[in-house]
């Protein structure tokens, strides 16, 4: 039997649980909920190349936004249809019920909604009675009317509507009965999803599949139950699983993990989660292993670095770091330690070198490079990094910088070009000579580079060292490497190696940078931070040169 809107609807059990589906609809929203998230700004180009990421992964319905409350989300649905060559997921429409004592053929956001240009839309409206009378202030037999007129608005527009239950499951606990009222007339007036909301994320597992059971059997197969949570508590991809065990067969959520607060259920985290380990289908055939690359894409395109521990996507994944780990992965590859073969996502095992480890994870990690290291070279490369490390590198968490020093130890030398000189000035000046009060700050670096057996002298501004340096390197360089235009730095992180000594202490710097499609980190240390931030830039450099051509 299938749903309204095409999904596998479960069977029950003789006790009336539902069976687990055959397969759930991946509905993202990134683009609207997701882009509530601190930090997160999308222009309409950067919403466009986000959907054309999330359609290439292959997701069934993508959110585009509201396109009655701001002008960015409505230059969205209006370039949408010329700009987006969609092949797997359709666009939808988000929006509200009508208001409350309103009219919904004049109601603007319904308007909007009909105009927007989408096959879908989808409303949200309230199911728990305490919001209905205090938010909303009006009665409960308003608030069922509210839902019950909007979604036949939209489905005798010849529309297919999804109706978010907003804090369904607070509102089933305080009061079951005005909760299923809701989503009884959202069903009955067309609706071909009923999501039920956790709007304020603080339901656990075992309350959302046993809230979910009882749902999916009482509105019966001939409706389609959704999930919808957030992640205040820290369940929302747990919550959506057990939504999915109680018989839901459409899961929101977005990239990352993106969302207002806390955020909503990862994506990247629920689809592997409900496919491997549940056998439940959530992608077209093939698409799983571009996970990874998705995950990665998306968070350069919302301008925000990649979560490094994150479940099945992250570059700390798959990563062993223990002397026990990385001599049982040699012995009896990635079953010793790893719950999933890292390529069915697009992930790969990482072997951290580091201290605790030994000449066994050394050949392990230059093999993932494609290097190799005899038992002497890996052990005197296993001590000089311990040494390092005695005074403030780590490699662990700089893969790329750690490949440069590996390359080096078996004989390679670097051909893109060799340093003379650098030189960083900064000027500041303040006070009342400035308009405003304001401060000004210029920085000036002047770097000198052998290129092809010519010396090269150039110069760069930058609003600091780093940016002045990268710029004066990129001058010097003057186009000669054009897989350069596409490599730029996405992170810089600073961290004090020994505080007790103040303002000479040895800092740490990592960069992260990308091409687009590889992103990578480099390290230097020292007890100056212009010359840390020079040794980890150019690591970085040289890294993105040297894999331009992959």
């Amino acid at each position: 039997m299938s749903t309204s809107n095409g999904a596998p609807r479960p069977g029950a059990t003789a006790a009336g649980t539902p069976q687990l589906p055959e397969s759930v609809e991946i509905f993202d929203t990134t683009l609207r909920d997701g882009a509530q998230f601190e930090g997160i700004s999308l222009t309409v180009d950067d919403k466009l190349r986000v959907a054309e990421q999330l359609d290439w992964l292959g997701v069934r319905w993508i959110e585009g936004g509201y396109p009655q409350a701001n002008p960015r989300d409505e230059e969205f649905f209006r370039r949408a249809p010329t700009e987006l060559d969609l092949s797997t997921a359709e666009l939808v429409a988000f929006g509200s019920t009508r208001r409350p004592a309103g009219k919904v053929d004049v109601d603007p956001t319904l308007s909007a909604l009909v105009g927007a240009g989408t096959g879908t839309v989808c409303i949200v409206g309230k199911s728990w009675d305490f919001h209905v009378t205090e938010a909303l202030r009006t009665t409960l037999d308003e608030g069922v009317a509210m839902v019950g007129e909007s979604v036949r608005f939209l489905a005798d527009a010849g529309l297919r509507v999804f109706f978010d239950a907003e804090h369904f499951f607070d509102g089933y606990k305080a009061n079951p009965e005005y909760a299923l009222r809701v989503l009884e007339a959202a069903a009955v007036n067309g609706a071909a999803c009923v999501v039920l909301c956790d709007t304020n994320g603080g339901s656990l597992p075992h309350e959302v599949q046993h809230i979910t059971t009882q749902i999916t059997s009482h509105l019966g197969a001939d409706v389609a139950v959704g999930i919808h949570t957030q992640n205040d508590s820290g369940c929302a991809v747990a919550n959506s699983v057990a939504a999915v065990l109680g018989g839901a067969t459409q899961v929101q959520g977005t990239i990352n993990g993106y969302g207002e607060r806390t955020g909503n259920a990862n994506l990247m985290t629920v689809i592997p989660d409900l496919t491997l380990k549940l056998g439940v289908a959530t992608l077209p055939e093939g698409r799983m292993e571009r996970l990874t690359l998705v995950s990665h894409r998306v968070a350069e395109l919302v301008n925000l670095p990649p979560q490094p521990s994150d479940p099945f996507v992250g570059v700390s994944a798959f990563a062993h770091k223990g002397g026990l780990h990385t001599s049982a992965l040699g012995r009896a590859g990635g079953a010793t330690y790893e719950h999933v073969d890292p390529s069915v996502v697009g992930n790969h095992t990482r072997v951290l070198v580091s201290d605790l480890g030994g000449r066994a994870g050394m050949s392990m990690k230059a093999a993932e490079f494609g290097l190799e290291l005899d038992d002497r070279a890996a052990g005197a490369l296993s001590e000089d990094l311990k040494r390092l490390e005695s005074v403030g590198w780590t490699f662990e968490a700089a893969d790329a910088s750690l490949e440069l020093l590996m390359r080096r130890a078996a004989g390679w030398e670097q051909s893109f070009f060799q340093v003379e000189a650098y030189r960083v000035s900064s000027y500041h000046r303040e006070g009342p000579v400035m308009p405003s009060g304001e401060v000004e700050v210029t920085v000036e670096a002047t770097v000198k580079l052998w290129i092809d057996g010519h010396r090269v002298a150039a110069v760069g501004e930058g609003n600091g060292p780093v940016n002045a340096l990268d710029a004066a390197v990129r001058r010097a360089l003057n186009g000669r490497f054009p897989v350069l235009d596409r490599i730029h730095l996405t992170d810089f992180k600073v961290r004090v190696v020994d505080g007790g000594a103040a303002t000479g202490a040895v800092v740490r710097v990592l960069v992260d940078s990308t091409d687009g499609e590889r992103v990578w980190t480099t390290v230097g240390v020292d007890s100056n931070v212009i010359e840390a931030s020079w040794q980890a830039l150019m690591d970085s450099i040289q890294y993105g040169l040297l894999h331009g051509s992959d």
